[in-house]
């Protein structure tokens, strides 16, 4: 029986804990620098999309992080700009129990996954309440991101990962 509660306590202590305790807007941006000209004019709506991402983990307290997936979409139609959104969208995350490595995945690759449909749905009313048609922005593959992030990093200057729908 000792060796029963033995083994108990240290499946306790070793415990892998990953919960989502609040995901929340940090900042929002919306611009639309020719809203005019673009609703007066009779042009097809067949834009080019830009999306930049980048991500910032801190560490608040414990095992308390608060991850944030920063993103910039911009919407070019006709090579000149439509609207551009910016929106910081943060979580707060308990993480206990991880290795290092493991860390640097939750951290770059599992909590901005969390995080996405989130940002997804911001930016898409963003675009819609500005009185575009509905942007839905196409599944991230952060896995490969975080991956080519962590090859990158051992290039100095090297620039953050740009996808283009």
């Amino acid at each position: 029986m000792a060796e029963e509660t033995g083994a108990a306590s240290t499946e306790a202590t070793t415990a892998q804990v990953f919960r989502v305790q609040k995901v929340y807007i940090k900042d929002v941006s919306f611009e639309t620098p020719r809203s005019t000209e673009i609703f007066t004019e009779q042009a097809k709506w067949s834009p080019e999309v830009k999306v930049q991402l980048n991500t910032e983990n801190k560490k608040v307290k414990d095992d308390l992080y608060e991850c944030t997936l920063m993103i910039t979409v911009t919407v070019e139609l006709e090579g000149k700009p439509a609207y551009l959104a910016e929106v910081q969208q943060a979580g707060l995350f308990t993480i206990s129990g991880f290795g290092e490595g493991e860390m640097g995945h939750l951290l770059g690759s599992y909590t901005p996954s969390v995080l996405f449909p989130f940002v997804r749905e911001v930016v898409c009313d963003l675009a819609v309440k500005g009185g575009f048609p509905q942007l839905l922005l196409d599944p991230i593959n952060f896995d490969a991101l975080y991956a080519q992030h962590a090859n990158s990093a051992k290039k100095p200057n090297a620039p953050a990962p740009e996808t283009q729908q």
